[in-house]
């Protein structure tokens, strides 16, 4: 979409982009709007995907604060609703018990661009990105006891989906959020405290011409949450099924951010639950140092580079493979001088805390490159839990 003809505004450059408002695409949403008999009134945007937008809504009938998920017309036969539907039955006490964010209702709406699933949540705060990133910045570090805590709900969450036969398929700091419980009643004035006052702009053509019926007649800031001060204080929650599937029916390929890519992915042409696995060991890693443990510009040799000496050694029946893809590039990928210490165990001995080191057996048996060596969610939160007691047990013992 030409954006040059439309006025100018830093929202139009920042926020989701105007061109997935079209048949099939996102449905134009302002703030006042109302969906499924006047139930839900948007108030805020809490944030934006490829198939979807979220908003701040008031739910009439519960007199309480909810994310209100609307995808795109032409992914509402997605299965994010009934594999969320599935672990629901699956969970005995709701699924929020298992740090899964809780789906509250779910309806469609007719739009100018199509019928839409709309997926209601219960409101959550910042995603753990946007946490760590503020913590970045600051070059500060999350609490000890919130990294702890903030892994094992995680691992909670992973074990949970898998032992139900599903794979989430895209954990990330985008997928995981914190909850918002203390929220969730109050009123809009002290919720936009917190989650920062709606910033709106019209949307408006250079020439004067009316918008078609398929565009929002405003553009909306995301919420930034500038007041947000309680991941001390609130679980996480895992979001956004979208890419997950049932074990045994793995699709034909995952839509994964280049920094997160399970090896398997890049090495073999088959993978499974156990990218999960990958996933969740590379986001403890950030929790504890609020970056992540690689960084990808497009090439799979640099990322390749970055992963091999990480936590152990390339397996031998991938070596021909990276031998082919290293001729091929221009960029100088010596491997580095092989002293015995692993990239990640040399990172650890930065840490000052002893509690947290001991997360380095964990996050060593996540992001192994060979999926059948990769420890289950279920044995790091034994290793967990034996680090917690040990703990537990030299504080008792001082």
């Amino acid at each position: 979409m030409d954006l040059s003809l439309y006025c100018e505004s830093n929202l139009l450059h920042t926020q989701e982009s105007l061109s997935r408002y079209r048949p099939g695409g996102y449905h134009p949403v302002i703030l006042g709007d109302t969906f499924d008999n006047d139930r839900y009134k948007i108030y805020h945007k809490l944030g934006w995907g490829g198939f979807s937008t979220v908003w701040l809504a008031k739910d009439r009938d519960r007199n309480e604060w909810v994310a209100l998920k609307i995808m795109t017309a032409d992914s509402s036969i997605s299965r994010e609703l009934e594999i969320l539907n599935f672990l629901t039955r699956q969970s005995g006490s709701g699924i929020s018990s298992n740090y899964i964010a809780q789906l509250l209702d779910a309806f469609t709406h007719k739009g100018p661009n199509g019928v839409h699933q709309c997926l209601v949540f219960e409101l959550l705060g910042p995603s753990v990105d946007k946490v760590l990133s503020d913590y970045h910045e600051s070059q500060d570090k999350l609490e000890p006891e919130i990294v702890l805590r903030i892994s094992t709900q995680l691992l909670k969450a992973v074990k949970f989906i898998h032992s139900a036969g599903i794979c989430h398929g895209d954990i990330s700091g985008r997928n995981i959020a914190f909850s918002c419980s203390h929220l969730s009643k109050k009123t809009d004035e002290e919720l936009f405290k917190v989650l920062g006052y709606p910033e709106v702009e019209p949307l408006e053509r250079l020439d004067g011409t009316p918008l078609g019926n398929e565009l929002p007649a405003q553009l909306v800031k995301v919420a930034d949450w500038t007041e947000w001060i309680d991941e001390d204080e609130e679980d996480i929650r895992l979001l956004d099924f979208g890419e997950s599937f049932y074990q045994g029916q793995e699709p034909a390929k995952l839509a994964q951010p280049g920094s997160l890519r399970a090896p398997e992915t890049i090495f073999t042409d088959f993978f499974d639950y156990r990218v999960d696995l990958w996933r969740t060991g590379s986001m403890i890693y950030s929790f504890l140092f609020t970056n992540w443990p690689f960084w990808y510009l497009g090439e799979d040799e640099v990322l390749m580079s970055q992963m091999i000496g990480f936590v152990e050694k390339l397996p031998a029946e991938w070596q021909p493979k990276w031998e082919s893809m290293v001729k091929s590039t221009s960029h100088d990928l010596e491997p580095e001088e092989d002293d015995g210490t692993s990239k990640l165990e040399k990172k650890f001995a930065t840490l000052a805390n002893p509690t947290l080191e001991s997360l380095l057996h964990v996050i060593q048996g996540l992001m192994r490159f060979l999926p059948s060596t990769r420890i289950t969610a279920e044995y790091a939160l034994d290793l967990i839990g034996n680090i917690q007691d040990s703990v537990w047990i030299d504080e008792l013992s001082e």
